[in-house]
């Protein structure tokens, strides 16, 4: 089953199309959409190694650009669509220790998220909503959204073929050890941001939120 659910996958990150469809998912993951574009931009690369470069600079483009629908919703419709989406993504707790942070660093937690599985559209939004300079955010996007996808391109485009190879003969292996791996990371910055780390500030129990004055 999942050899077959693999190959269709492969087949279907090669379409002629496909370019549009990863654009479709980067934009929408940025602002809404709960399901990340990495998936699809890994196979792609690995049907592609050639054009792995092109896919993530697509995928960083597009990321970005959904990123400013994100803000939109944060700075214009928090009371109308903003809040309800961030229910409805689970992200209702998450949401004022995000815009704290934001507030005390702004752009240096856009561009850190960049290594972190925290949700993009998280930042997004709640950097509307606190009203934080658009340029620096773009800007912050920009280098965030690269870290995330470039890596990504840059390491399939130099060992696309080889990475494919051992993918094809141990698929089952590769599974687990990814699935292993961002459950440890999950657990691992946890840890880190909650109970592991001695680097408690006002961030951890931020006061209600309070949205910018207009």
């Amino acid at each position: 089953m999942l050899r077959k659910l693999y190959d269709w996958t492969i087949e279907k990150a090669g379409h002629p199309h496909a370019e549009w469809w990863l654009a479709l998912f980067a934009f929408v993951e940025a602002s809404f959409f709960p399901v990340p574009p990495h998936p699809l931009l890994g196979l792609m690369c690995l049907a592609e190694p050639k054009k792995a470069i092109r896919f993530a600079v697509i995928a960083t483009l597009a990321s970005v650009t959904g990123g400013l629908l994100g803000y939109a919703i944060g700075y214009a419709l928090y009371d109308t669509v903003g809040q309800q989406l961030i229910s409805a993504l689970g992200m209702t707790e998450s949401f004022p220790v995000a815009a704290c942070y934001l507030r005390e660093y702004g752009a240096e937690i856009i561009m850190i998220k960049g290594a972190t599985p925290i949700p993009f559209k998280l930042l997004t939004i709640t950097a509307g909503f606190i009203h934080m300079a658009l340029v620096p955010f773009i800007l912050a996007s920009v280098v965030s959204r690269s870290i995330s996808f470039m890596i990504v391109g840059v390491l399939f485009r130099l060992f696309g073929a080889p990475i494919k190879a051992f993918i094809d003969r141990y698929l089952g292996l590769v599974t687990i050890g990814f699935v292993v791996a961002v459950v440890g990371g999950f657990v691992a910055i946890t840890f880190l941001s909650d109970g592991g780390s001695a680097k408690q500030d006002a961030c951890t129990s931020p006061p209600a939120i309070v949205a910018p004055a207009t």
